[in-house]
């Protein structure tokens, strides 16, 4: 068995993989260009979504697009929208979503999660910046955009071409905490 090593994360060698280039590429965009996204691009990210996994594949989850000026605007009375273009509201329906039988654990959160980091590295993919927010109004958020009492507004992902500084795929190195301090082999 191979012992995970510090020197194993956030290095730039050319043998990563694609999906971790991406990864390492992705940074939270507070600033946004006034380009609108194409549509073929949005289509992609949200069939990035819906190919995501979810428990038992019930896929509890809905996706709201928001695309027009005035969605936007209806947005940020709940949450912040760093001039973006587009939004995407992931919902995730409480009494739909499978439940771990062991000890009665909803996974409605971590679908709807999966699915929004699927999108949010479409994004990143394509070209464009994008924001994973959870620190939002969801009473406002829910009235605005008319979303029923079934389903819980769990992330929106803010997508657009970044104004924002880019940020150095090495950067991990410092952000990060150390392989020593994350990983656990075998038992705690």
């Amino acid at each position: 068995m191979t012992s995970l090593s510090k020197e194993n994360c956030c290095d730039s060698s050319d043998s990563q993989s694609y999906f971790l280039q991406i990864a390492k590429k992705r940074y939270s965009v507070r600033k946004y260009a006034e380009k609108i996204v194409e549509d073929e691009k949005i289509n992609t990210i949200i069939e990035a979504g819906i190919c995501s996994p979810t428990a038992a594949n019930i896929q509890p989850y809905r996706i709201l697009v928001i695309r027009t000026s005035e969605g936007i605007t209806k947005l940020s009375k709940g949450a912040e929208t760093y001039g973006a273009s587009s939004a995407f509201i992931i919902c995730a329906n409480i009494k739909e979503a499978w439940k771990r039988p062991f000890d009665g654990k909803i996974t409605s959160d971590i679908d709807a999660s999966i699915v929004t980091d699927h999108m949010m590295h479409a994004a990143t993919d394509l070209g464009l910046g994008s924001l994973w927010m959870t620190y939002f109004k969801a009473d406002v958020i829910r009235n605005n955009f008319n979303i029923p009492d079934d389903y819980e507004p769990v992330n929106i992902l803010l997508v657009g071409y970044s104004a924002d500084k880019e940020q150095s795929p090495d950067r991990h190195r410092k952000t990060r905490k150390s392989h020593d301090q994350i990983i656990i082999n075998e038992t705690f």
